[in-house]
């Protein structure tokens, strides 16, 4: 029997069968969870998001309609909308800043300039060692230059290069324009390129 499509299960789960859900939590939470991490940098928030993002799902389950896109927009404009809310909510209440000692250990053995296989950084440089994996030190590097983007940046890469949203989802998720997400990501990448340089 052919695996059902990302949609056809959230239409199920729209329609009450709500242990449907538990195929779309199966194929999407380490991605999503994936994308928290890289944005916040702490494991337990990530965690608390991803459960967050997954109650959202089931409770805005009517609010899904194919016709205005995919399943997987749709949950990353969720996750996107959750993310934004803790930032709200941490700029009311300051607290001290968690750091994850897991660095990018996801991306390890991946491309990270969008899957054109080139074995290149985003930095546009050849950083490969000679068996074409990245070292622990070009990934601390990325780490802190990702780290020193804004919020906005960081987030446009997350979805373009590490989750690899293509950039007619990621205008659905922020609405705006394919342009314009094409000038972020160009931005994005040369300020990281910067960042990366300067260390």
């Amino acid at each position: 029997m052919p695996e059902l499509s990302d949609e056809k299960i959230m239409l199920q789960v729209r329609e009450g069968q709500l242990s449907e859900l538990t195929e779309l939590f199966e194929r999407y939470h380490v991605p999503l969870y994936n994308f928290f991490l890289r944005l916040t940098r702490d494991k337990a928030l990530s965690e608390d998001l991803t459960q967050n993002l997954f109650y959202r799902v089931l409770r805005y389950r009517l609010s899904f309609e194919p016709a205005s896109g995919s399943f997987r927009s749709w949950v990353y404009g969720m996750a996107r909308n959750i993310y934004s809310d803790h930032l709200r909510q941490e700029q009311r209440v300051p607290r001290g800043v968690s750091g994850s000692e897991e660095g990018l250990e996801g991306v390890a053995g991946r491309d990270v300039t969008g899957g054109d296989g080139m074995g290149q950084d985003v930095t546009g440089g050849d950083v490969t060692d000679q068996d074409g994996r990245y070292t622990e030190d070009q990934f601390e590097r990325l780490e802190a230059a990702m780290a020193k983007l804004s919020s906005d940046q960081r987030e446009i890469l997350v979805l373009s290069r590490y989750q690899g949203l293509k950039y007619d989802e990621i205008s659905r998720i922020k609405e705006l324009s394919v342009p314009a997400i094409k000038v972020q990501v160009y931005r994005a990448l040369r300020k990281l390129k910067d960042l990366y340089f300067k260390q």
